[in-house]
């Protein structure tokens, strides 16, 4: 009967495990629903400013903003890990910090590397062995334009003031919910587009590419960083949700084979005690 006892209890453990993967599965799809809409509704317009910056970007010696295409040697690399505050999400955080340490460890082996963190699991688990600059996961509470322009401004001051000459960021980048991919973006310097896509392009520019570059420039870095924070959000979401449901399906699964094991251990345990009480009344008789 004491074996009958422990697998109830592990049924009742399973059982109230599968409820809460099952709840945070629909809790995870519904913020996905909400935060796949708005990166769909916002990379068209990320992309085409950034095609504009790079665009620019090839003809901007001499002029404002060229600051942000100064393309010096590579000595202190700056490495933006965009990860999440919580985990239960599958590999969607230790992809960021794989590509992280092999940036570190290949990409840029003979270079300083220094991390920012947003979002603290990547703080956490890059923050034991590296040197992490800052830690921004504060800005998945409220997640707004104005936040992230605000670290693109700090991203933005580190690359102009000569302390880093490439800052990259390296984010999950959302195609659905069961999938991934790890991007690995040069942030700054800007990288303009080469050969016949450049020279096919012509602006006008009213009131003067100067004034204007010195706006866009800024903005677009900006808007790039939001789009990988967007992105990233989407992809927790979707692997978490993913995971979940596995969770849940691994549940049921486990579930199911303890009861068979509960109704064979409990079958056994009457056949047992009917076998007893036969014997006890055949004793009797003789």
């Amino acid at each position: 009967m004491a074996n009958l006892k422990e697998i109830r209890n592990r049924i009742a453990s399973v059982s109230s495990t599968m409820q809460i993967t099952s709840a945070m599965k629909m809790v995870s799809a519904a913020k996905l629903k909400k935060a796949q809409d708005a990166i769909t509704a916002m990379r068209p317009y990320a992309n085409k400013l950034t095609e504009l910056l790079q665009n620019l970007s090839a003809s901007m010696d001499g002029e404002a903003g060229s600051k942000y295409a100064d393309n010096r040697e590579v000595e202190k690399v700056l490495v933006v890990a965009i990860t999440s505050n919580r985990g239960l999400c599958g590999a969607f955080n230790s992809n960021i910090i794989k590509q992280c340490v092999s940036m570190q460890q290949e990409t840029y082996s003979d270079k300083q590397v220094d991390f920012m963190a947003i979002g603290k699991k990547g703080n956490d688990l890059l923050g034991k062995k590296n040197t992490i600059v800052a830690n921004h996961s504060e800005i998945f509470d409220q997640l707004s334009f104005d936040n992230a322009a605000t670290i693109a401004e700090e991203l933005m001051d580190h690359f102009t003031n000569g302390e880093y000459d490439r800052i990259e960021l390296v984010y999950n980048k959302f195609k659905n919910a069961a999938t991934q991919i790890v991007m690995t973006e040069q942030f700054l310097p800007i990288v303009p587009i080469q050969g016949e896509e450049s020279s096919n392009v012509d602006y006008i520019f009213e009131p003067s590419k100067p004034e204007i570059v010195a706006q866009l420039i800024p903005k677009s870095l900006k808007t790039q960083l939001f789009k990988a924070i967007r992105d990233s959000f989407a992809s927790e979401h979707g692997a978490r949700m993913t995971a979940m449901h596995k969770a849940t399906d691994n549940a049921t699964e486990l579930r199911d084979q303890l009861k068979l094991t509960y109704n064979k251990a409990r079958q056994a345990a009457i056949t047992n005690e009917i076998l007893e009480i036969v014997g006890g009344a055949e004793a009797l008789n003789n």
